[in-house]
């Protein structure tokens, strides 16, 4: 069941680059409000069924790490979304997968000591990564900022993520993610309103990107990784979103007519071989006394 729930949430946040690109007549910032806000309304059914005051027996604890975690990921997509309209979706997507890195640090911290092939797999992963992107960092001050963007959306995906690991421990997927995604959508809604971005009126074609968007990257890829916080652990999550990279590119060749090298291939080797690596490596993770 892990395997299948990796498999489908992999599949879910690589459909995001390729998704955002295809579509660019919608919004950034409209897009991200509406694939959020839409997840919320659809994932809260299922929480408020179970027990319809669930939202109500919230522990200010769980509140205050759902909002963090809330904040930090609309702030991602801002930076993720326009790094993918800045950049290539390659280079974009690659920084913003090297969320691990950052997760790593900020538990290194903490106190949290990991065995040596935790750190071996993260640079062996990172090097799969490099080996996809073939350093394509933007050579334009325009890519450039793509990049810059898309380097400070994996820092805020590592807050999102810590702090989600911590609300997960005592909330049910349902609740964490409609609650997170319902904040989400609420401080994206206030920047639509700020900078006078529309938040209605598109187009058919428009319309069907967001709901592909929703459906594919928010319900099941970023659910999926939320739902996997309890059971493999946030830095795990973290290297096995660098999947995304591989994967993204696939997509954008499967329905953009993409050409795929021989270094995505290659590199979704590597990265793989570094995922199994950090997996092994926090069997038994030593804490600082």
């Amino acid at each position: 069941m892990t395997l299948l729930l990796a498999l489908v949430g992999i599949i879910g946040i690589s459909a995001s680059g390729p998704i955002i690109a295809a579509f660019p007549g919608v919004p950034v910032l409209s897009m991200a409000f509406w694939r959020n806000g839409a997840a919320a309304a659809v994932l809260s059914v299922p929480a408020l069924r179970k027990n319809p005051r669930v939202y109500l027996s919230m522990t200010r604890r769980e509140w205050f790490f759902t909002g963090i975690a809330g904040l930090a990921l609309a702030l991602h997509f801002v930076c993720f979304m326009y790094s993918m309209r800045l950049t290539s979706v390659a280079a974009g997507t690659a920084l913003v997968c090297i969320q691990g890195v950052w997760i790593a640090v900020f538990q290194v911290v903490r106190g949290v000591q990991y065995r040596t092939p935790v750190f071996i797999g993260m640079a062996v992963s990172l090097g799969g990564a490099i080996l996809i992107t073939g350093f394509d960092m933007g050579l334009s001050s325009q890519a450039l900022l793509g990049d810059l963007l898309a380097l400070a959306g994996g820092v805020l995906a590592a807050v999102y993520t810590l702090a989600g690991s911590v609300a997960r421990r005592t909330m049910a997927t349902a609740t964490y993610t409609s609650s997170c995604y319902a904040i989400t959508a609420l401080a994206l809604l206030v920047l639509c309103l700020a900078t006078g971005m529309p938040i209605w009126g598109f187009d058919a074609q428009g319309w069907w990107a967001i709901i592909l968007l929703t459906l594919c990257a928010q319900i099941f890829g970023h659910t999926a990784m939320n739902h996997l916080l309890n059971v493999l652990g946030p830095l795990t999550v973290c290297t096995l979103i660098l999947l995304e990279i591989p994967g993204a590119a696939l997509l954008a060749a499967l329905f953009l007519g993409q050409v795929v090298s021989l270094a995505t291939y290659g590199g979704l080797l590597v990265i793989l071989v570094g995922l199994a690596l950090v997996i092994r490596g926090q069997a038994q993770p030593k804490t600082r006394e």
